[in-house]
């Protein structure tokens, strides 16, 4: 048996604004815009460069209780992993897009991570293995 994760889903508050962080500040690729008239949705992907495999669905709060998870999918824990191949590159990138860190570049036994928000608030860790 082979598996394997393909999306992950990210509750956002507008796909455009949200395309536009992710393609204009992290430097992502959109992979698609597709809209779903049945649902009255948009499906859309997209990608950190270089990336092969899975996607993060950008999917739009249709309803209170997801709008309450906008910025706090994980309880305020880190969400998700972002790792690089050069860590001081992507670092000084995501600064100069002011994009905001919340705990400053560490090096630990397994690599170079800091934290940082995306526009709603959910927490990343950028990494680099070592």
């Amino acid at each position: 048996m082979q598996q394997s994760i393909i999306h992950i889903a990210l509750v956002v508050r507008d796909y455009d604004e949200a395309i536009d962080f992710y393609t204009e500040k992290l430097n992502f690729t959109l992979v698609e815009d597709t809209y779903q008239p049945e649902q009255d949705k948009r499906w859309v992907t997209v990608a950190p460069p270089g990336s092969n495999g899975m996607t993060l669905l950008l999917a739009k709060a249709s309803n209170d209780q997801q709008e309450r998870f906008i910025g706090d999918q994980a309880g305020g824990r880190v969400f998700l992993f972002l790792h690089t191949d050069d860590f001081w590159r992507d670092y000084q990138r995501m600064l100069e897009q002011d994009i905001e860190f919340t705990r400053p570049p560490v090096e630990q036994d397994y690599g170079t991570v800091a934290v940082f928000k995306d526009l709603y608030g959910n927490l990343w860790d950028l990494i680099q293995k070592t």
